[in-house]
């Protein structure tokens, strides 16, 4: 067991420093295309098309210079190395992860402070000795190669796990013995989103055709398919389990049951909300059967008791149920509801050593529960404070839960739970380089623009005086049903330990409160995201916690959108920005790779009322001139095949011609790296984070 101690850090202070940015940057010049699309009778121009083939060589030279543009500008910040350096102080120290059985052995993940990827590690039972399983930076020397374990073979012999490269969505699945902690030559390529699902001596996975080489990264993904994986055999003779050949844009995924009886499908389709889940009888089926129909709700199998499959679905129950259906006569009316529907939402739930264990969301603060799986409420998990659970299931022999505990002023901690005592140990505790003591989280509400009560969480030192001069950040994402909850980043600490404040406002389009959330900011409900985003900023400076002076916007990919939208719309609030990898051409977004996957929250530019919604907001096309926007640096990655580049490039150009004032307008591009953080070499972030606090800081007029 870890000990938890605390240590103290040196402060730097902040003070004003002399004015600066007083001359406008001269940026690259970028080039213009004659083209013009017609939207319903609308013509829309799109000079900087040209910059949508990121691999082409003029495209390439355009980021080299425009990289340079921003290093150049970043590189005369006189505190950047002074960040960069508390920075990697901060966060090296251990990170672990909470351990998965399989069988006799237990795996989980560690990574010594700095190193760019997590190790893995397996041990045999809770008391065993760690022997290095997966080491990711054994993969590729620059530590770019991104692991994540994907489900071990029934048997317990096997763990199946991710490799992507570069930080892309394209991975291959490769297999290792747990015994020996020896690679067999099996390696599944040109799958995403992907995890196999094991039955006998391999496994079913989802997977695309090879794509063209010299678009794959950018080219539209079509026509997934399930296909059947023998141990062994060359990925050629893969067998060819599901296919459609009607509906090129609906993603498909495999799993099957603990006992493998069963394999089941759940199908997402463009433009739908919901799920259709359709399964077989390993044994005698030859063909698949409908289990729910599709698209309108979620359902989730996330279990078995006897005969029956547990499901957690939102069919008439906007934050959640659980049922349990006999798959050989599915009909509703034969449906059992174990847990009904509560004001709180569903957060996740799973099934473990025969016990339904169910995470719900309270003000997007975490409660745990345990059920028999009768749907007996048994007893409440007591958790440390309002923060943040995640729970690990199992297999119906498992004795303990593990699950992991944080706040953005409470570093993770696992916690193991003995599931027939309700007994709590703690597995693993931080040990962080500052005083925890000193800070607090706290949520309040505002009300935005319509009058609906919005959370929002602020971190900062205790006692802070409140008056307008705090450096502070609002973050916020706003879209596809995903909640955003308070969850320790050990680099905000370079913001807090100097009188810095970071809020997190949880605005609709979101699912902190259920699909009804989620719906109130979607498609042509939209602008309700950015109005509550607004209203979070006029709060903060309202109440005196920052002024717009100090006030930084942040989010990223679908959060990207939202402060490319807000800082058009509201560019008053501001004085800094970060789009960071965000969807800024509202019209053409569902053109490249998966984002067609979006359609369902934001519309389409194919549908006339959603060209004009789309239009009306789209961070690219309402850029406009003798506006005084705030400093922004966008962020993007040359190997983001999800929110691909493109998005970025055409709107820093349309950008940097547009605005007419003094504040710098960058765009930092990021060289073998993708769309998410998962993944990202510990190197590349710290980067990040270094180049994000130095912008803000510097434009803000103070000193670090």
């Amino acid at each position: 067991m870890q000990k938890f101690i605390l240590g103290t850090a040196s402060l730097f202070l902040f003070t004003m420093a002399s004015a600066q940015n007083t001359v406008r940057l001269k940026y690259p010049q970028t080039a213009k295309v004659d083209q013009v699309d017609d939207y319903f009778g609308t013509r829309v121009a799109d000079p900087y098309r040209w910059l949508e083939n990121d691999t082409a060589a003029k495209v390439k030279q355009w980021v080299t210079e425009q990289n340079k543009v921003t290093q150049n500008y970043l590189g005369q910040i006189p505190f950047r190395e002074k960040i960069k350096n508390r920075i990697t102080d901060i966060i090296n120290f251990p990170k672990y992860t909470a351990p998965t059985r399989v069988g006799e052995y237990y795996i989980f993940s560690r990574n010594n402070g700095l190193q760019n990827q997590s190790v893995y590690y397996v041990q045999k039972g809770l008391d065993g000795t760690p022997m290095e399983l997966i080491d990711p930076n054994k993969i590729s020397a620059d530590g770019t190669s991104a692991v994540e374990l994907r489900g071990a073979s029934k048997d317990g012999k096997y763990m199946a796990f991710s490799v992507a490269q570069a930080g892309g969505d394209w991975e291959e699945i490769w297999v290792i013995e747990l015994a020996t902690q020896k690679l067999i030559s099996d390696k599944i390529k040109w799958v995403k989103f992907a995890s196999p699902a094991w039955y006998g001596n391999g496994f079913f996975y989802s997977g695309y055709e090879r794509p063209s080489m010299v678009s794959a990264f950018s080219m539209k993904n079509e026509f997934q398919k399930i296909y059947y994986h023998k141990l062994g055999e060359p990925q050629e003779k893969d067998a060819l389990i599901f296919e459609d050949t009607k509906h090129a844009e609906r993603y498909v995924h495999a799993e099957t049951t603990e006992d493998e009886k069963y394999l089941i499908l759940t199908i997402r389709d463009v433009g739908q909300d919901g799920m259709e889940l359709r399964y077989k009888n390993l044994l005698k089926d030859k063909d698949f059967k409908l289990l729910f129909s599709g698209f309108e709700y979620d359902y989730s199998v996330i279990g078995q008791s006897g005969d029956l499959l547990i499901v957690n679905t939102n069919e008439n129950a906007p934050n959640h149920k659980i049922i349990a259906v006999n798959p050989l006569n599915p009909k509703k009316e034969n449906w059992k509801t174990l847990v009904a529907e509560k004001p709180e939402l569903i957060k996740e739930s799973v099934t473990i050593g025969n016990k339904l264990i169910i995470n719900y969301l309270k003000d997007v603060t975490s409660r745990l529960y345990q059920y028999d799986l009768s749907g007996n409420m048994e007893r409440e998990i007591t958790l440390p404070g309002l923060g943040t659970t995640s729970i690990v299931g199992g297999g119906a022999s498992d004795k303990y839960l593990f699950y992991t505990y944080t706040s953005y002023t409470y570093p993770p901690s696992i916690f193991r739970y003995e599931l027939s005592s309700g007994k709590t140990e703690i597995q693993y505790k931080s040990d962080v380089k500052f005083n925890i003591d000193d800070y607090e989280t706290k949520q309040v509400f505002y009300t935005s623009k319509d009058g609906t009560k919005i959370p929002l969480f602020i971190a900062c030192k205790k006692g802070l005086k409140l008056d307008g001069s705090n450096p502070t950040i609002l973050f916020a994402y706003g879209g596809f049903n995903i909640s955003k909850y308070p969850e320790f980043d050990a680099t905000l600490m370079v913001l807090l330990e100097q009188g810095g404040i970071y809020a997190l406002a949880n605005i609709r389009g979101g699912g902190e409160y259920g699909e009804n959330w989620h719906k109130a900011g979607m498609q042509l409900n939209k602008q309700n995201v950015f109005d509550d985003y607004i209203a979070a900023a006029e709060y903060l400076i309202s109440e005196h916690y920052t002024s717009p002076q100090r006030l930084a916007a942040l989010g990223r990919s679908n959060g990207g959108l939202l402060i490319g939208a807000v800082i058009n719309q509201r560019p008053d609030l501001f004085k800094v920005a970060f789009p960071k990898v965000g969807v800024m051409d509202m019209l053409r977004f569902q053109k490249f790779t998966v984002g067609w996957g979006w359609v369902n929250d934001y519309g389409s530019s194919d549908s006339l009322r959603h060209f004009q919604n789309l239009y009306g907001y789209s961070p690219l096309h309402n850029l406009k001139e003798n506006v005084e926007y705030p400093a922004t640096m966008i962020t993007t990655a040359d190997h983001d095949d999800r929110v691909v580049p493109a998005h970025s490039f055409k709107y820093a150009a349309t950008f940097q011609e547009k605005y007419k004032g003094n504040n710098p307008i960058l765009i930092r591009i990021e060289s073998k790296a993708g769309h998410g953080a998962t993944g990202k070499p510990v190197g590349k972030w710290i980067d990040e984070q270094t180049d994000i606090f130095s912008f803000m800081f510097y434009n803000m007029g103070l000193k670090f």
